[in-house]
This record gives structure tokens, sequence and C-alpha cells, in this order.
């Protein structure tokens, strides 16, 4: 599945930029704002709030624990809420359980720790195919699961949001915080991706 940035844009992506043209043009929104709010959803709410939460997790295992328990309470914790994070459920990659998350009828997504949902996890190819070959998918993705792993598919809905805890690799034993933030990517968070040690 592609996720290449410099593809066309689509048909919708083209009607989007056309539509915002015209407002702006006409006095009815301000550019200023428009970019302040694309701003926020790319800088700060978003894949980075994720990647504090998930680095918390690796660093305190009490954190780790509430953050399973009650996802919505622990990541509040660090003050990352709002519409679409209020039911947050966190769920681990271990050694025997590989997880990803979807959403099979829209595209629910957890706005405040991931930021925009990535034009992939709202395609209907995505949304279809992941639940019938996770692991098909997830090869296209670049990304091999074992035969022995299990691959567990989560399916988002209005109520309820997931977010992957990926697991912590190996070597960053002794970072700090924001170093381990830093290895965490949004993809990791979806389950489409792990989180490699920069070295690898």
């Amino acid at each position: 599945m592609s996720t290449n940035h410099n593809r066309p844009l689509s048909d919708v992506e083209i009607r989007v930029k056309a539509l915002e043209s015209l407002l702006v043009e006409k006095g009815l929104v301000d550019a200023a704002a428009v970019d302040a709010l694309i701003d926020t959803y790319e800088h700060k709410v978003g894949p980075r709030n994720g990647a504090q939460v998930v680095a918390r997790a690796w660093q305190d295992p009490a954190y780790k624990a509430r953050l399973l328990a009650d996802g919505t309470a622990a990541i509040a914790e660090l003050g990352f809420t709002g519409m679409q994070g209020e039911d947050m459920v966190v769920v681990e990659n271990t050694l025997d359980t590989h997880n990803v998350i979807v959403c099979t009828l829209c595209s629910c997504y957890p706005w405040p720790t991931l930021g925009l949902p990535p034009v992939w996890f709202k395609s209907a190819a995505y949304r279809s195919r992941v639940v019938l070959d996770p692991r098909g998918v997830l090869s296209e993705f670049g990304l091999e699961i074992p035969a022995e792993i299990r691959v567990q598919v989560w399916d988002s809905t209005s109520e309820i949001r997931y977010m992957v805890l990926p697991e912590r690799p190996a070597g960053t034993e002794g970072w700090h915080e924001a170093q381990l933030a830093a290895l965490v990517t949004r993809d990791a968070m979806i389950g489409v991706a792990k989180v490699t040690h920069p070295n690898e």
C-alpha cells in the first residue's frame, strides 16, 4: 500500500484546495486561521503527543499499567484530551502478538494522540483488506510478521478509538524520554510499522 507523499492529489483533495482558495479569496475564511489550524494538528495535536505517551509507558511501568487499564485517563495525565479522544483503548505489541488498528465503517481515529488520519487509513482498500488479510497489508507497508506471531486487528468505532503501544526497540536502555519519543512514528502507533533503533 503506497504512502508516497509525492503522489498526485486525489479529486477530493483538489476540490478541498479549490474550495479553500475560493473561501479565502471571498474573505469568508482567513488564510492565517487555516494555517494555524493545520499547524495545530500537524505539530501540537498529533503523533508527537502519542509518541510522548509511548515513551512514558516505556520508561514508567506504573504509567504503562495505567495506560493499558484505562487509556483515556492515562493519556489525559499528559494533557492530551479532546474530541475524537474521549474513549481510548491502548493495546500492547508483545513478543507473541502484533496489533493493528482500522476503522472499517468510516475513519474514526484518535486525533489528540495521533493527529490527522493518513489518507491510506481512510481508504476503502485499507479498511476492507486489513481485516481479511492483515499480514498481506502489513507486508505492503514493508512489515513482515513471522507466522508464529499472532496479528490482532482492532476496529475503531465512534465510541472507542484504539492506539498501539509498540515494542520498545533493543539498545535503548538508559535513554531519556525525549530520545525515546523521537523514535516513535504515527505508523507504529497504528500498527503498520515497528519502532526501530536509529542504527538498524
